[in-house]
Formats: structure tokens, C-alpha cells, sequence
């Protein structure tokens, strides 16, 4: 099984990522900087944060490196407070081998606590309290530039700070009303601390942020909003991963009434240098695999890095010339059990196209992670059952759940107990003799022609394989749809928020579908029809089916799924209107 954290070995030359990151974040006439690495989940976001970190540990330049997870902190009291409190834990650490030093970063620290008391006022408590969580507070916070008095007028100040004093009288034993705090003057004199601190440690403070898109709204925008301390201050640098879609969807839900141009804007004002992270492609995909594999085949550590340095020079090279071949990738390997590792890497050959361009996976690396983990936990229940299954048949199984979802998958599963374990159509599928559009596949198949041409060419071939065992394995040792169900928060939300939908349009909805990545697309159906199958009375419409028509009017597969599902319930008058609709899609 492979671990689902960020790797510390680069498996897919996302080194190049993180070499052109830490070019900009150690170039001293850029400093201070705010990098961001935009990226759906899965892509590999946490994997070029932690590569750009150890290649910063063996640089000749000493670095303080923070490296704040947001997700983390998801449910703690302030988010803005999480933040602020792991960099000063971090200088406080940084400094103990200097006495004075560590004076300094204690009085920064102290500038943290009365920083961390003001967010708790402005987040959680301060409409409690009756002081305003927009307006003169937002702007406030806004001090964060050398012309920050230009947003900030009188009554805005005036109107935060009896804010303040107000609610320091009412709790005595956090605040003394005597040493009320003034939010400008305390706000300038914690960036004061700060840049004299970092000033005599003389090493740039590097912070990273990660899973900001897996923290709620409000918390992801909490913590940009306390990076906003730290802008344009000497010797620093943000390094911040997340899915830029999800971010900008959170800034109304922390801003309340702010315009679409702020909600596009935001992200753009905060992050100086944006870095996407590049979508793997079928050589890259087939790099990953045979590396996955060389890992589990328990090669050792050494051998391990000579097969991705190889790797790794071969696809800086792809532009001009073939990927190594697996025999050349192996020549000078003295690995155990060298004649069935080579079998493994020629699966993974001829996997890596599919897994690249299917749109359900999509080159996605946690997706194809997690794909290879579902075959090894299956692999390993059919052995203890005494299954005569091995991984490839297994694999091509999964792959085939993943990519075509639950109807299409029911289908095929109902076909080899129908036909004893050999389906006809597979074996038309595998006769070269016969051509492929002579085929009739079934309704359920019909939304992805190409993808089931492209399988049914994947070793092994199905023809004289009694496939029962393996669809016993699949629908009874594990639950259908345990590939599907592994999806990203955002399709998780996507998820609950379609099952809700009462009307044919939805504006938040729409949103949602479009920051969905589309390879999860057919895992929201899947969870939608399983909602739906609990459904006993379908005599009137239920709520959740306009959402369901609004993932097919986006997806092709969705929607010959749905109408695949609509077609096996029992008809009543509703249920015209949306089939002809989806039905007239070409």
C-alpha cells in the first residue's frame, strides 16, 4: 500500500516545479514575495511544497523554514491566531541559542498575543459583542502597505477602537479597559517587531501553507487575511498551495457583500507570483507507476534513486527524444526478482495512457495512488478467500468502476452471472476480427465508446477468464462504488448541495460544479443515485433531482448515467420533460 501524504521523492519531475519556486523565494531583490501553487486536489500541490522545503535544507544559505497546515487548525478558536502564533513559536525556537535574541522574539510574540486577542474580537466574538465585522475593522487590517493610511479615515478608526475599549470593559479579565488597545498603533508596531527581528537573525523566513482548500471557508480566508500581516516586509516569503477556484468561491463567505470583482481580485492582490502545477501526461504517468511499483517491489533505497534519476533525466528530455525503455531503465539494476518487476513495469506501460486521459482520472496522482492501493486491498482479500485472482485482472476491473461509475460497472457484473463468468461482449471486444463499431455495447457503456476501446485492449484479456470470483470480490468484499467514494471535499459538497436543490437553476450550485474537478464528476452521480435508490415513492418529483440534471447537463457520462437510473424506476408524468431534455443532447 502507498502512503496518501505529500512524498519527499519526487516521482513525477515535479523537482523543476519546485527548483523554479525556490529560484524565486531565494532572489534577494524579490524579497519580500508571496508564491502561490494553484492546483486541483490530488495534483501534487503538498508534494512541490515539501520538495522546494528539503531543497532549501541543503542550500548554502540558512533558511527559517515554517510550515503551517491550515487544515490542522481547522477547528481551532482563530485561525488568524494559528498562524500567527506557529511563526513566533518557530523565531522563539530559532533564536535560543542567543540571549537577547530571544528577548526580541519573546517581545514579538507578546505583539502576537495582543494581535491574536484583537482577531478573536473581529472573528468569532465581535459581532456578539456589537463590533462591526466589515467596514472600519476590514479596513483596519488593511494597514498592511507603506500607504496604508490612504484606505482609513477618522470615523473608520474611531468607530474599531471604541469597539475595542467596549468590549474591554465588559471582559475584564482579558483586556483591562486602561490598556485598551488602539488597532492601528498595535497593528504598525507588531510589523515593527517583526521586521527588526527578522533583521537581526539575518536568514529570510520562509512559510509555507498548505490545505487551505480542505479548511472551511471562512478559516481558509482567516489565514490569508493573517499573511496580510506579514506582506511587503523584509526577508520574507509565502509560499501558499491551494486550489485557486475553492479560494476565490470562499471570499464571500468571509467578506460579506463584497462585488464579484473583489471575489476575483483577491487572490490576485495577495499572491504576487502564481505557479500552476503541470497536469501529468501519459509519460509522466508512466514514470509515477513504474516508481510506485519499484517502491513496493521493495527495492532498495539506492536502487530506488538511480530508477527516478533516470526517470527524471528522461522526461526533461521527452521534448526531444523517446522515454527510456523499461529494459534500458533496468540494464544496470541488480534488483531481486528482476524478471517480475519488468512484468510489472509493461502494465504499467500500458496503463499510464489510460489512467493520463480518461476523464475520470485524468492524470490525477492521488486518484491513481488511490487506484493502485483499492487493487492491493482486493488483491490481498482475495488471497486470504482463496481467490485465483491476480492484480491485473483486479486492476482492470477498478479502472473500469473509476472511469464508467456504478451503472455501467452494475451492468458488467450483472452480464458475467448472466453468462457464467465470460460475457460475450468482452469477448467481441477482444477478436480482432471483429470491428469495434460492429459492436453492440450495452446502454450503459454507450456515454464513453473510446474509453471501453481502449480497455478492452488493457492486458489481460478477459476471453477465457471466468471473471465471477472477481465480480464476487467487488460487489461483496468490497462495497460497490468504494473507488468512487473517495473523492475530494469539494465533491463532497458538490454532493450535499445537488441532493438539496429544489430548483431547475442554481446559481451557487453551478459554482460549486465548476470548481469540482471534472474527474470526479462521475463519483458525484454515483453518490446522487445512491441517495435516490432509497427513495420509495416517485410518484412526485423529489428535491435533488434538478441537481442531479444539472451534473448531466455538464458531463456527458453523468447524463448517460442519470437516464440510465431514470429509465429503471417506475415512469410518472415528471419525469418527461427532464429525459427529453437530456435526451436531445448531443
Amino acid at each position: 500500500m502507498w502512503s496518501d501524504k505529500e512524498s519527499e521523492i519526487d516521482f513525477l519531475n515535479f523537482n523543476e516545479t519546485a527548483q523554479s519556486i525556490k529560484d524565486l523565494i531565494t532572489e534577494k531583490d524579490l524579497m519580500p514575495i508571496s508564491v502561490g501553487i494553484f492546483g486541483d486536489w490530488g495534483a501534487g500541490k503538498s508534494t512541490i511544497l515539501e520538495l522546494t522545503k528539503k531543497s532549501l535544507e541543503s542550500d548554502e544559505q540558512e533558511y527559517i523554514q515554517v510550515h503551517f497546515d491550515a487544515w490542522m487548525f481547522q477547528g481551532y478558536d482563530d485561525a488568524k491566531a494559528a498562524l500567527l502564533e506557529t511563526i513566533a513559536s518557530k523565531l522563539i525556537k530559532q533564536a535560543e541559542s542567543d540571549k537577547g535574541l530571544t528577548q526580541k522574539a519573546k517581545e514579538f510574540a507578546g505583539r502576537v498575543d495582543k494581535i491574536r486577542l484583537m482577531g478573536l474580537l473581529m472573528d468569532g466574538g465581535s459581532a456578539l459583542a456589537g463590533i462591526p465585522t466589515g467596514g472600519g475593522f476590514q479596513k483596519i487590517f488593511g494597514l498592511l502597505s507603506d500607504d496604508e493610511d490612504d484606505d482609513i479615515d477618522a470615523e473608520d478608526l474611531k468607530e474599531a477602537a471604541q469597539g475595542v475599549q467596549d468590549v474591554a470593559k465588559k471582559n475584564k479579565g482579558l483586556v483591562k479597559a486602561k490598556k485598551a488597545f488602539s488597532p492601528p498603533k498595535e497593528i504598525k508596531e507588531f510589523r515593527k517587531a517583526y521586521s527588526a527581528l527578522l533583521e537581526e537573525f539575518d536568514k529570510p523566513l520562509i512559510v509555507y501553507v498548505d490545505n487551505l482548500d480542505r479548511c472551511s471557508p471562512f478559516n481558509a480566508i482567516s489565514t490569508l487575511e493573517a499573511i496580510r500581516l506579514f506582506l511587503f516586509l523584509p526577508n520574507t516569503a509565502f509560499v501558499i498551495a491551494a486550489d485557486e477556484d475553492m479560494i476565490r468561491l470562499a471570499v464571500p463567505e468571509y467578506h460579506k457583500g463584497v462585488s464579484q470583482r473583489h471575489q476575483t481580485d483577491y487572490l490576485d492582490k495577495l499572491i504576487q507570483i502564481p505557479v500552476h502545477v503541470p497536469r501529468p501526461g501519459p509519460v509522466e504517468i508512466r514514470a509515477y507507476l513504474m516508481m510506485l511499483i519499484a517502491q513496493d517491489h521493495g527495492v532498495t533505497k539506492e536502487q530506488l534513486e538511480s530508477l527516478r534519476a533516470a526517470l527524471e533525466e528522461s522526461l526533461k528530455l521527452s521534448w526531444k527524444q523517446s522515454p527510456i525503455t523499461i529494459d534500458e531503465l533496468l540494464e544496470v539494476q541488480d534488483i531481486e526478482n528482476l524478471p517480475d518487476l519488468r512484468g510489472k513495469f509493461i502494465v504499467a506501460e500500458q496503463l499510464a495512457p489510460l489512467l493520463a486521459e480518461s476523464s475520470n482520472i485524468n492524470g490525477n496522482p492521488r486518484i491513481v495512488k488511490r487506484l493502485l492501493n483499492q487493487v492491493k486491498m482486493r488483491r490481498k482479500t482475495a488471497l486470504r478467500r482463496g481467490m485465483q485472482l491476480d492484480e491485473k485482472t483486479i486492476t482492470k476491473l477498478v479502472i473500469f468502476e473509476r472511469c464508467l461509475g456504478t451503472q455501467a460497472t452494475n451492468k458488467l457484473y450483472e452480464l458475467i452471472d448472466q453468462e457464467n463468468g465470460q460475457p460475450k461482449i468482452l469477448a467481441e471486444l477482444e477478436d480482432p476480427k471483429i470491428e469495434f463499431s460492429d459492436i453492440d455495447l450495452p446502454e450503459e457503456w454507450q456515454a464513453d465508446p473510446d474509453f471501453i476501446e481502449q480497455w478492452s485492449n488493457l492486458s489481460p484479456q478477459f476471453t477465457e477468464i471466468d471473471l465471477t470470483p472477481a465480480a464476487y470480490l467487488s460487489r461483496e468484499s468490497i462495497p460497490m462504488g468504494a473507488v468512487n467514494s473517495v473523492m475530494s471535499g469539494a465533491a463532497q459538497k458538490l454532493v450535499d448541495a445537488l441532493m438539496k436543490q429544489k430548483n431547475r437553476l442554481s446559481g451557487v450550485n453551478t459554482e460549486l460544479l465548476n470548481i469540482t474537478p471534472k474527474e470526479e464528476y462521475m463519483a458525484v452521480m454515483d453518490g446522487l443515485i445512491e441517495n435516490f435508490k432509497s427513495i420509495g415513492d416517485w410518484s412526485e418529483m423529489p428535491i435533488g433531482i434538478y441537481g442531479a440534471r444539472l451534473l448531466a447537463l455538464e458531463d456527458q457520462k453523468c447524463r448517460a448515467s442519470f437516464l440510465t437510473f431514470l429509465n429503471n424506476i417506475p415512469k410518472h408524468k415528471w419525469m418527461s420533460r427532464i429525459k427529453k431534455e437530456l435526451e436531445g443532447i448531443k
